[in-house]
């Protein structure tokens, strides 16, 4: 899959010209193929799969248990703050008679 591709070998013929030229190019030497890779491939087995499925759910869960408890401690906080603030007023509305 992740193989090189190289280019085709020249097959031209050699050129017949009675004077040779200064400048002969190099024809195309064989490129020895890349060594593979000691690394194991990946294998997903039935099992492996539904642990990744379940590994990745609780993780889900865990996220959206977090967000939602920050979400809950924001609303808590508001509701308090709107409690003290109605308090306050209340106080200095009472103070003014």
């Amino acid at each position: 899959m992740f193989t090189p591709k190289y280019p085709p070998q020249d097959t031209a013929p050699a050129p017949t010209t009675a004077t040779p030229t200064a400048y002969s190019p190099v024809p195309y030497a064989s490129v020895p193929p890349v060594p593979s890779s000691n690394r194991p491939t990946v294998q997903l087995t039935p099992g492996s799969t539904l642990t990744l499925v379940a590994g990745g759910g609780a993780l889900v869960l865990v996220v959206g248990a977090v967000l939602v408890s920050m979400l809950l401690a924001v609303a808590v906080t508001a509701a308090s703050v709107a409690v003290c603030a109605a308090v306050v007023r209340s106080i200095l509305k009472s103070d003014r008679r």
